[in-house]
C-alpha cells in the first residue's frame, strides 16, 4: 500500500507578519489590539527573536535576565503576546520555516514547513520582520573547529548556556563585540583579548552623536575591566592556527589605510574565536514579491509600506539598527496595517513618538556603520589557499583566478566559474567575502526561495494542493469580552541606541 505524501495545513489570517523578533512582534501586537486577525509565523521554538533568544525551559534556567538588557521590555512583549494568543487576536506558529511568499489577486499566500510538513497561512497583508544575518568575512584558518561568529558565540550562551571553550579571543568590529566579550567572561570563560578594528580615534570623533549609549558603553567597559580583558583597538586578526581545533590566533595592528602593520604581529593562545563584522539583512522574501530594494535594504516609506501594494516591512530587513529601532519601525506598521484593513487612512499623529524614535535611532545607525566599517584591506589576507565558500569549498584563489584569468566581472558569473555560493546556503554566507575578492558590488541574494524545500512540497504547491485545518485558523468568532490586548506602551519605543 502506497502512503499518502502529507497534506499541506492552511489558515486564514487578515495580516500575516513573518518573523516573531522585535519587529514582528511589536507589528502583531499593534495590529492584534486593533482588531486584525494576525497569524505571526516564526522559524524558532519561542518568541523573540535572536535578540531576546532564552534557553529552552527544559534547561531551568533560574535567571535568564542576567544575559540581556531591557528585559522589562520583553516581558512587556511577552505578555502582551500570551494576552493576544489566549484572546484569539493573533495565532503564534512556531518552528515554521516559510521558503516563499506569493501574492495573489485574493491576498497572499505564505508557504511555510514544519519539519518536512507543509503549511500554508493566506492573509489580506503581509508584515516582513524578517531580520538579518551576519557579516563573515574569511581569513587563513578560520575553518577551524572553536572558530565561530561573534553571534553564534552569543546565541550559545543566550539559547544553551553554553560556551565553545575555556579560553577566548573576541575580533571583528562593531558593536556586538562589548556584550559577547562580557557574556562569556560573565559565564567563566577566559576573555583574552577584545580585538575591535575600529579606530578609536574615529568614536572621539563621532562623540556627540554617540553620546546616549556612552552609559551603557561605561557600563561594558566597566565588566572589562572587572575580568581583565585586555582591549586592542584598530587591530585585527591575521590568522588562526591549530591542528584539529583552534589553539591560537594572531593578531595585528592596522594602519590609517587599513592595513596590517608590519612588525606589530602577536600570537595570542585560545581555544575560541568568536570573529564579527556586523550584519546584513534578510531581503530574499521580499526580493520574491517584488519589493524595491535600495542597496541592500527593503525600501519603506513612512508607514513601512513596501513598494508591493499589501507588504510592509519593517526591523533590521529595512536597515541593520538595533532592537529598539526595529520596535517602533514594527509598532509604526502594525497600526498602519490596522487602519488600511479597515479601510481608514491611517493618522501618523498616532504614532508621533514611535516615528520620533525611528528618526533618531536611524541617524545613530547611520553613524555606526561609519565607526564600524570592516578594514578597507581586509581580502590581502585571504591567502590563494584560504577557503572563502565552505558549501563548495571554493578558495580565494579560484575566486582570483575567475576575475583576472578568466574576465569575471559580477558575481553570477564568478558563481558560474567556482560555484562560489551554489551551495546550502545560496550565497547568503559567502557573498561578501566573494564580492570583496572578486571587486563587485555585493547585490541581495536573487533565489527563488528563501530556504531549501523538497521536491515533493514544491509538486504539491504547483498542482494547488490544499486542505484546510482549523487548528491552524483562527476561527471566526470574537472573544467572549470583546477585548484585545494592546501592545506594549511606547515608552519602550523611545529607548535610545541599537542592540
Amino acid at each position: 500500500m502506497r502512503a499518502e505524501p502529507a497534506r499541506a495545513e492552511s489558515a486564514r489570517a487578515e495580516l500575516a507578519v513573518i518573523g516573531a523578533g522585535p519587529a514582528g512582534l511589536a507589528a502583531a501586537l499593534a495590529a492584534g489590539a486593533r482588531g486584525v486577525r494576525v497569524t505571526l509565523i516564526d522559524s524558532a521554538a519561542q518568541a523573540g527573536g535572536q535578540f531576546y533568544r532564552r534557553p529552552d525551559p527544559a534547561l531551568e534556567a533560574r535567571r535568564p535576565q542576567v544575559l540581556h538588557h531591557r528585559w522589562r521590555t520583553w516581558e512587556r512583549l511577552r505578555d502582551g503576546l500570551a494576552a493576544q494568543v489566549g484572546t484569539g487576536g493573533v495565532k503564534h506558529l512556531t518552528e515554521h520555516q516559510v521558503w516563499l511568499v506569493e501574492r495573489q489577486s485574493t491576498g497572499f499566500t505564505v508557504h511555510a514547513l514544519r519539519a518536512e510538513s507543509p503549511v500554508v497561512v493566506h492573509a489580506d497583508a503581509v508584515l516582513l520582520a524578517t531580520g538579518g544575518y551576519e557579516k563573515v568575512l574569511p581569513f587563513p584558518g578560520w575553518t577551524l573547529p572553536g572558530v565561530l561568529t561573534a553571534g553564534g558565540a552569543q546565541a550559545m550562551l543566550k539559547g544553551g548556556l553554553a560556551v565553545a571553550g575555556g579560553t577566548a579571543v573576541v575580533a571583528g568590529t562593531g558593536p556586538l563585540l562589548l556584550p559577547v566579550a562580557t557574556g562569556l567572561a560573565a559565564a567563566g570563560v577566559e576573555v583574552a583579548a577584545l580585538v575591535e578594528a575600529a579606530d578609536p580615534k574615529t568614536l572621539v570623533r563621532h562623540a556627540r552623536a554617540l553620546a546616549v549609549k556612552l552609559p551603557e558603553g561605561a557600563r561594558y567597559a566597566a565588566r572589562l575591566l572587572r575580568h581583565r580583558v585586555e582591549f586592542l583597538g584598530r587591530h585585527t586578526v591575521v590568522e588562526a592556527h591549530g591542528g584539529e581545533r583552534l589553539a591560537a590566533v594572531t593578531v595585528a595592528a592596522l594602519d590609517a589605510g587599513g592595513r596590517v602593520r608590519t612588525g606589530t604581529e602577536r600570537r595570542i593562545l585560545c581555544d575560541t574565536l568568536a570573529v564579527g563584522h556586523g550584519m546584513l539583512p534578510h531581503t530574499d522574501l521580499a526580493e520574491t514579491l517584488g519589493c524595491r530594494v535600495d542597496g541592500l535594504n527593503v525600501s519603506v516609506d513612512e508607514e513601512q509600506r513596501t513598494s508591493v501594494p499589501g507588504v510592509w516591512a519593517a526591523g533590521e530587513t529595512t536597515g541593520i539598527g538595533g532592537a529598539a529601532l526595529s520596535l517602533a519601525e514594527g509598532h509604526i506598521a502594525g497600526r498602519s496595517i490596522a487602519a488600511r484593513l479597515a479601510g481608514r487612512e491611517p493618522d501618523p499623529r498616532a504614532w508621533a513618538a514611535a516615528a520620533k524614535s525611528r528618526t533618531r535611532l536611524r541617524q545613530f545607525a547611520a553613524v555606526l556603520d561609519t565607526v564600524y566599517a570592516p578594514p578597507a584591506h581586509w581580502s590581502d589576507r585571504v591567502t590563494d589557499d584560504t577557503v572563502v565558500c565552505r558549501c563548495e569549498e571554493v578558495t580565494g584563489g579560484a575566486i582570483r583566478e575567475a576575475v583576472e584569468e578568466l574576465g569575471a566581472g559580477d558575481l553570477r558569473t564568478v558563481k558560474l566559474l567556482t560555484r562560489a555560493g551554489m551551495g546550502w546556503c545560496q550565497g547568503r554566507m559567502c557573498g561578501p567575502a566573494v564580492a570583496g575578492l572578486a571587486g563587485c558590488q555585493l547585490a541581495p541574494s536573487s533565489g527563488p526561495f528563501a530556504r531549501p524545500v523538497p521536491l515533493g512540497v514544491l509538486a504539491r504547491a504547483a498542482d494547488g494542493h490544499r486542505s484546510e485545518a482549523p487548528t491552524a485558523d483562527h476561527g471566526d468568532e470574537a472573544p467572549a469580552d470583546g477585548r484585545r490586548a494592546e501592545a506594549p506602551a511606547d515608552d519602550h519605543l523611545t529607548q535610545r541606541g541599537p542592540s
